[in-house]
């Protein structure tokens, strides 16, 4: 069973950067498919980015692609979100999810792993 940690959070303007880090233990972290998601007050968890296994393919929401890149190291046992030109609307808490398994997922009840989050918080 894995355990998840997200960092990396925090306070920036409009246009600016943040990476999140997600470290994964207990687990052979090239086992999980992972993905991103967020939720803001108020607001359902919504998907934002989920990467496979190996790294080789990724998929994005229409929101954040192109500011976005998800990436993973294996040897690390880490995941990654590089988030640019941040937008107000990119507030929310982010959290990292996995699942075992070869394919990717965008609805939240289709990981079975999660962090605890981390708040990112955008003012204009």
């Amino acid at each position: 069973q894995v355990q998840l940690v997200e960092s990396g959070g925090g306070l920036v303007q409009a246009g600016g950067s943040l990476r999140l880090s997600c470290a994964a233990s207990g687990g052979t972290f090239s086992s999980y498919g992972m993905g991103w998601f967020r939720q803001a007050p108020g607001k359902e968890r919504e998907f934002v980015a989920t990467i496979s296994r190996t790294g080789g393919t990724t998929l994005y929401a229409d929101s954040v692609k192109g500011r976005f890149t998800i990436s993973r190291d294996n040897a690390k046992n880490t995941m990654y979100l590089q988030m640019n030109s941040l937008k107000p609307e990119d507030t929310a808490v982010y959290y990292c999810a996995a699942r075992i398994s070869y394919n990717l997922y965008r609805r939240p009840n289709e990981y079975n792993y999660w962090g605890q989050g981390t708040q990112v918080t955008v003012s204009s």
